[in-house]
């Protein structure tokens, strides 16, 4: 964490919000190096009312959730400095399946890898940008049409001072129904595209997509360092069995190979004659144990 504060130049007062994988080490040592970290059901009642019902359902889950910190993974906690609230690791992850490949190499080897797949991968992104219309990036586009679609059920009362009263079937509030109103009554309103934070703004995904990487030349036409001593490797120990490139999940993570589905006690139907017990490879016509209409 010292290290990566160092890289990034965080100091232990910089307001980030870490995303995890919640591994025992990692929380406080984040903790330990960024005091004003904020390690990461929507409104306080929703989640009162959220928990009492898992409790109805499964009172052990409920008290193992009780043990975590609440606000590192609901929204009805979240202090709001983050204009996300996104829970998984997903980027992490993502990043990582990326550069197997290269996770094994040499470390110069390993970085001319990942420079190489970052790289094409701005490229990428940069045709998705091109693609979109409108003020949002494509995905805030769809969150908010979705967000406009459950705005016209709601009716908004102005009351005269600045205020509005949102009524519906749902006894909640909505925002977007507000600013409509707003906006009818000829009071000086941005549009709802304009409400929505800079960071969903497709202006700013441009400029963060906005500096590409440079291509390099090869290794023989490196400058060489000038370095008053040699870097050697340290002593490899070759270990039994095949290299694994896989991360090594936690002990509370699923396992891919514990949640495919058995085969066993399924009824085997043959796709020739549509009769259970047997498959089409062994199929002679004969009849199952009970015929498929």
């Amino acid at each position: 964490m010292e290290l990566l504060g160092e890289d990034l130049e965080l100091g232990a007062n910089s307001n980030f919000t870490f995303i995890s994988d919640r591994q025992k080490v990692i929380i406080p040592a984040v903790a330990k190096v960024f005091p004003n970290e904020e390690h990461r059901a929507t409104t306080l009642n929703h989640f009162i009312y959220a928990m009492d019902e898992l409790k109805k359902m499964n009172d052990e889950a409920h008290s193992w959730l009780c043990k975590i910190p609440v606000e590192t993974w609901s929204k009805s906690h979240f202090s709001g400095r983050a204009h996300t609230d996104f829970l998984l690791n997903n980027l992490c992850e993502v990043f990582n399946a990326n550069i197997e490949g290269g996770s094994d190499k040499p470390i110069i080897t390993c970085l001319e890898y990942i420079r190489e797949y970052l790289m094409k991968r701005l490229c990428v992104v940069q045709k998705e940008i091109d693609k979109c219309q409108g003020e949002l990036s494509t995905i805030a586009t769809i969150i908010l049409e979705e967000i406009k679609t459950q705005a016209a059920k709601y009716v908004a009362k102005y009351n005269g001072a600045g205020k509005y009263q949102v009524a519906s079937t749902w006894q909640d509030q909505h925002a977007v129904s507000a600013i409509w109103n707003k906006i009818e009554n000829g009071e000086d309103a941005p549009d709802v595209e304009d409400w929505v934070y800079p960071c969903y703004k497709l202006s700013t995904w441009k400029a963060m997509s906005l500096n590409k990487i440079d291509l390099i030349n090869g290794r023989s036409m490196w400058s060489k360092s000038d370095c008053p001593f040699t870097l050697t490797p340290p002593k490899h120990h070759t270990k039994v069995g095949r290299p694994k490139k896989k991360r090594r999940r936690g002990v509370d993570e699923p396992n891919s190979q514990t949640t495919k589905l058995s085969r066993k006690f399924l009824a085997v139907i043959c796709s020739k004659c549509h009769n259970k017990g047997h498959n089409s490879r062994t199929c002679k016509g004969q009849g199952g144990i009970g015929e498929v209409g």
